[in-house]
């Protein structure tokens, strides 16, 4: 098989909103430093989503001061900078009504510019310094405010087999960055060899497989205009990546837990150490 290596990082500072690109990162236990750390709620605490809000995928957040600092920014406004809280005030916060927990309230300033922007009252929240939540899966680990666990890998070739059918029932082909990846791999010549993988390392990380990664409606929307922009991916995945263990909802890439903290470099080689064994997913099962 060719060498598989990390393609792309990616950190998402706000769940939902954009991503930052990085050349190399410090992964801890709930994933790339500074990944979801801080999330947007409505009023009773609920986390926004581009489910819901697809505008979300145009604002842009910049971790600034080693995490001291939040530049927040969107074309066509002006940016603001404020300092993050990391402990201070809280309030109740919950994630798809299954888990709950507390959150940091962040700088008033923060909420204001994010309500502004969305059309809609909402507050912005960091984990608090005591936050644990355990994921799911095979290997489930600990994540902050991501739907459910540390890390989401995505491999070039599954895009390409992807976008092919796309293309060849008229449509267009889609970027990454629709699946909002952490990790993208490039070298696997099979599209979706990422299933079979069970333990792997890049660089001093090492990650094991949680589940697949089951896509909701936030791959539909354009994450440059944070526009919907139409049925694809899901239609055409919707007639090859049906999961019925979970639900029948459809897969692209899969979800990690992290096993030893560590430093990954795009460009570093993945080493896959196990492989799932044949047979059913045993994921579904742990849920």
């Amino acid at each position: 098989m060719p060498i598989a290596k990390v393609s792309a990082l990616t950190y998402y500072p706000v769940k939902g909103l954009a991503g930052v690109s990085v050349d190399h990162a410090e992964v801890t236990a709930s994933g790339l430093t500074h990944d979801r750390l801080f999330m947007l709620v409505e009023p009773d605490g609920t986390f926004l989503s581009q489910r819901s809000l697809p505008a979300m995928a145009r604002l842009r957040v910049d971790v600034l001061d080693d995490g001291r600092a939040l530049r927040l920014s969107a074309d066509g406004t002006d940016d603001l900078e404020v300092q993050v809280a990391y402990d201070g005030k809280r309030r109740d916060v919950s994630l798809f009504g299954k888990w709950f927990g507390d959150g940091v309230l962040q700088d008033p300033a923060a909420h204001a510019w994010f309500s502004e922007q969305l059309g809609t009252r909402t507050q912005l929240v960091r984990v608090t310094p005591e936050h644990e939540r355990p994921g799911w899966g095979v290997n489930p680990g600990q994540t902050g405010f991501a739907d459910a666990h540390a890390l989401e890998l995505t491999s070039l070739s599954s895009l390409d087999g992807l976008n092919q059918r796309i293309v060849e029932t008229g449509g267009e082909a889609i970027p990454m960055n629709r699946f909002r990846p952490n990790i993208v791999i490039s070298g696997w010549p099979e599209p979706h060899t990422e299933d079979r993988v069970l333990r792997a390392s890049a660089g001093s990380l090492e990650f094991g497989y949680a589940a697949r990664a089951i896509r909701c409606a936030v791959p539909t929307v354009n994450q440059a205009t944070g526009e919907k922009a139409g049925p694809e991916p899901t239609r055409t995945l919707a007639s090859y990546r049906r999961e019925p263990a979970y639900g029948g909802g459809v897969s692209f890439g899969i979800k990690l837990g992290v096993l030893t903290p560590g430093t990954v470099h795009v460009g570093d080689e993945i080493l896959v150490h196990e492989w799932l064994p044949e047979g059913p997913d045993p994921a579904p099962s742990t849920r």
